[in-house]
């Protein structure tokens, strides 16, 4: 029988230093992220052991940790072949093509972020989303001469809101699921935020893209970049109907991993019917990702990525990142920092800010949204049940902490993922997720207000 011991608060302040110590000195020397967290799996095993737990059970620790984030994984291959795919299929060259051609550069922004929710609403995935519409849209920025930072904060914004609000989003139903809340509750309470943290949003973006829809756009700029997509693709209305199918079946509610797999496959069809590509190459990739040599940089770095391989360095990141969550969890780590603060929280409003706190705290130290997810309502849950704060304001809270801000930190599962999908630095990126950052203050203002904030067995949405 195990004699185990929480730690202290000296040792916790010491392990999380010493982790982040070493993530800070592996990014500043250009070594792999992924040593980094491999390393700080044997910092905490070290205190794992110093505090009574047999190597068999931190070990079980890590293995349960990487299998309640999975489904990540598996999207992420599913997502990596459909972006290779569809790119050789000529279906993201066409949105660029058409997005080119019909939207005015003043509304470019606003519009970016309200595609982005809706196909975020539609596919329930933010990742899928950034994929393929976000790589379109940073491919449309660019060609108008926006700034590629604030074309990604848009992207996100988009695909963040329309993520939070649909029944089909896996993160979606986890926060929920994890604070015993109905899912259709939890996203009529996430309304009361999301709603007018989207028009705030809304407002901000399109106040910019008027500034730079303002400035004198190079036209023969946009027109050679489409006739450069025209020559190098077969561009037309067909090459649209994968994207139209998986976004069906998606709002069909299919699960999501066969759906954009099935997507995947018919991107592969329409590169060997459509675009002129032998079937070998086609397939390829699926894997590989695409690749072209045009002779024109822009298309060259735009379109060449995507495949399986292109998602393998994201997804050691995280499987490290949930195995290094799930000993944080084992050995009582981010329980022993709320235990320190827990009763300093007298109101909704402290309670929402800690909620937040903690679950970007896991967020940096889980390496994984979903252990985010998972930690944040069952270290919170007894605060709300004290103060009999309804459980719908902690699923809610919890959304705004893992998931509005996974993106933000630069070794996180979302934030390695977005930066590579979108070929922007996290860091460089972060100061547009205004979507984000609009909803934590929400968020908290909400709380010291008491607005919409319900007792437990109260008023129901």
């Amino acid at each position: 029988m195990e004699k185990v011991r929480l730690p202290s608060l000296l040792e916790v302040a010491i392990v999380l230093l010493l982790f982040l110590a070493v993530v800070f000195s592996f990014t500043t020397l250009g070594l792999p992220i992924q040593l980094a967290l491999f390393i700080s799996w044997f910092i905490m095993i070290i205190l794992g052991l110093r505090l009574g737990y047999r190597y068999e059970t931190l070990q079980e620790g890590i293995i349960k940790g990487i299998s309640n984030g999975l489904e990540a994984v598996l999207i992420l291959f599913a997502v990596g072949a459909l972006i290779g795919t569809w790119i050789a299929g000529g279906i993201v060259p066409s949105i660029i093509y058409f997005g080119l051609d019909l939207i005015h550069p003043s509304v470019f922004l606003l519009a970016t972020l309200i595609i982005c929710s809706l196909t975020a609403l539609a596919t329930g995935t933010s990742w899928g989303t950034v994929g393929t519409a976000g790589i379109a849209m940073m491919g449309i920025g660019e060609a108008l001469g926006i700034p590629l930072p604030i074309v990604a904060g848009a992207v996100l914004s988009g695909a963040y809101f329309g993520d939070k609000l649909s029944p089909l989003s896996d993160s979606t139903v986890l926060a929920a699921s994890m604070s015993k809340v109905n899912v259709i509750s939890h996203i009529k309470s996430m309304l009361y935020l999301d709603v007018p943290a989207f028009i705030i949003t809304g407002i901000l973006f399109t106040i910019t893209g008027f500034f730079y829809g303002g400035k004198e756009v190079d036209i023969e700029r946009v027109s050679f970049i489409m006739s450069a997509l025209d020559r190098t693709f077969h561009i037309n209305l067909l090459m649209l109907v994968p994207a139209i199918i998986v976004i069906s079946l998606l709002v069909m509610k299919k699960p999501s991993i066969p759906s954009i797999s099935i997507g995947a496959l018919l991107g592969v069809l329409w590169a060997f019917i459509f675009q002129d590509m032998n079937v070998k190459d086609a397939f390829n990739t699926a894997y590989y990702g695409f690749s072209i040599d045009s002779g024109i940089e822009f298309i060259d770095e735009l379109l060449n990525r995507g495949g399986i391989n292109g998602m393998l360095s994201s997804i050691a990141v995280i499987i490290l990142g949930l195995g290094f969550g799930g000993l944080l969890e084992r050995i009582g780590i981010l329980k022993v920092i709320m235990n320190t603060f827990v009763n300093k929280i007298k109101n909704a409003g402290s309670l929402s800010a800690s909620t937040i706190f903690v679950g970007f705290l896991s967020n940096v130290f889980g390496c994984a949204m979903y252990v985010s997810l998972i930690l944040t309502p069952k270290i919170m849950e007894s605060s709300y049940d004290r103060l009999k704060i309804d459980r719908r304001v902690l699923s809610r809270n919890t959304e705004v902490g893992g998931t509005m801000t996974s993106a933000m930190v630069p070794w996180s599962d979302n934030g390695i993922f977005m930066a590579g999908i979108l070929g922007v630095s996290t860091l460089s990126y972060l100061p547009f997720m205004w979507l984000s950052i609009v909803s934590i203050v929400l968020s908290i203002v909400y709380g010291y207000a008491g607005w919409f904030v319900w007792k437990d067995e109260g008023d129901k949405v």
